[in-house]
């Protein structure tokens, strides 16, 4: 079962490893970009290795069996 959360962009972007930790899925930005750096994250469907990777509104981040949909 896939876990969903709605994040409400507070301006143009997002940094990836920021937004994980912002949306919950981890404690800090550093577990954020530990995360990334692991491979398991994506970002529209698509493997993100960019720890500070542009998260814009309709993206869709997801990571295991959560995914983030991130609106202006």
């Amino acid at each position: 079962m896939m876990r969903q959360i709605e994040f409400l962009l507070r301006g143009e972007f997002v940094e990836l490893n920021n937004l994980l930790k912002l949306a919950g899925v981890c404690d800090s930005g550093g577990a954020g970009k530990a995360l990334v750096a692991e491979g398991v994250v994506k970002v529209d469907g698509m493997l993100e290795l960019r720890k500070k990777a542009k998260v814009r509104a309709g993206q869709t981040v997801s990571v295991g069996d959560v995914q983030i949909h991130v609106h202006a």
